[in-house]
């Protein structure tokens, strides 16, 4: 006889409004221009859609020189360095930029930190192509990386009356938090954005996780291991006192982590699309009576526009 399974679903979940945007962007350049259309970078960091874009005929790619003189490109949702649309317009490259409107506006303002003479202190993690992104976007010195407070207290900037700060998108917010308070304290004039950079998308998951992670005995968040935002979920949820894992599909789910588990919680990080949800969902009731609950926290309406050069002769 089936176990009973008590399930609670985290919302919002799964995909984000940059994340919808950013496959679109590559469905429709398929549309648009045809097969090949190559993309430098994961499109997003899950496998499921890239393997998805990839069967639709879209080829991925990390650099640019990888892209034939003759084919279109899209660069991913996480941003590009300044160079590499510069790179594809001297080649005479067909380039789409399916940069997250989110990302590219702290694109924006690093520049005009810069122009306004300030040294930029940025919260983020090394090596993530956002960062490498956002730092592409300034000369090399005008940017110094930090992740904890303990790097802000390592910091010796030439100037520390002139100083700015960003933030990666995708970030734990507590975590930012206590980064910027040390950054304020140690320098007190530092300037800062005027509304929170960790995006609304990023921050709605987090506060969702906590909603439900109390209440349940273990927690499985669906993303990719290189998937800054999910693991953060899974953080999130430890930090809450409860037991997480990442799973990429229901696939790796081993149901000796469910052992004295009534109440499982379930959520998804921004670049992991519902099927991933309702596969897991149909996995566990194959072991157990699931007894599901969708726990909603915040409603998300936002909706991002195409780039122009997609939609400039569309119907």
């Amino acid at each position: 006889m089936k176990q009973h399974l008590q399930l609670l679903i985290a919302a919002p979940r799964g995909f984000c409004a940059g994340v919808d945007r950013a496959i679109d962007i590559v469905e429709i350049a398929l549309q648009k221009y045809g097969a090949p259309v190559y993309v430098r970078h994961e499109i997003v960091h899950n496998k499921y859609v890239v393997d998805s874009l990839k069967a639709k005929g879209a080829i991925f790619v990390e650099e640019l020189d990888k892209v034939p003189d003759d084919a279109p490109v899209v660069f991913s949702a996480h941003g590009v360095p300044k160079a590499v649309p510069h790179k594809a317009a001297e080649r005479g490259l067909t380039y789409v930029d399916a940069t997250c409107p989110l990302v590219s506006k702290v694109h924006r303002q690093a520049e005009r930190q810069v122009e306004a003479g300030r040294h930029i202190i940025f919260i983020g993690h090394e090596g993530h192509p956002e960062v490498i992104g956002t730092f592409g976007q300034v000369d090399a010195g005008q940017m110094t990386l930090v992740e904890t407070p303990e790097d802000v207290a390592a910091l010796n900037p030439d100037d520390p009356t002139n100083l700015a700060f960003l933030t990666q998108t995708t970030l734990s917010v507590d975590d930012t938090r206590d980064v910027i308070e040390a950054l304020k304290t140690r320098f007190p004039n530092i300037v800062g954005p005027r509304g929170e950079d960790i995006c609304y998308a990023t921050s709605n998951r987090q506060a969702a996780v906590k909603s439900i992670a109390a209440s349940c005995d273990f927690m499985l968040v669906i993303g990719a291991p290189n998937s800054s935002n999910s693991l953060r979920l899974v953080e999130v949820a430890e930090r809450q006192g409860t037991d997480a894992k990442l799973i990429q599909r229901a696939e790796e789910i081993d149901f000796e982590w469910f052992k004295g588990v009534g109440t499982l919680g379930l959520t998804a990080g921004a670049s992991a699309p519902e099927i991933l949800v309702r596969e897991v969902v149909d996995k566990l009731a194959t072991r157990y009576v699931v007894h599901e609950e969708t726990v909603t926290s915040a409603v998300e309406k936002m909706v991002f526009k195409l780039p122009r050069e997609l939609t400039a002769d569309m119907a």
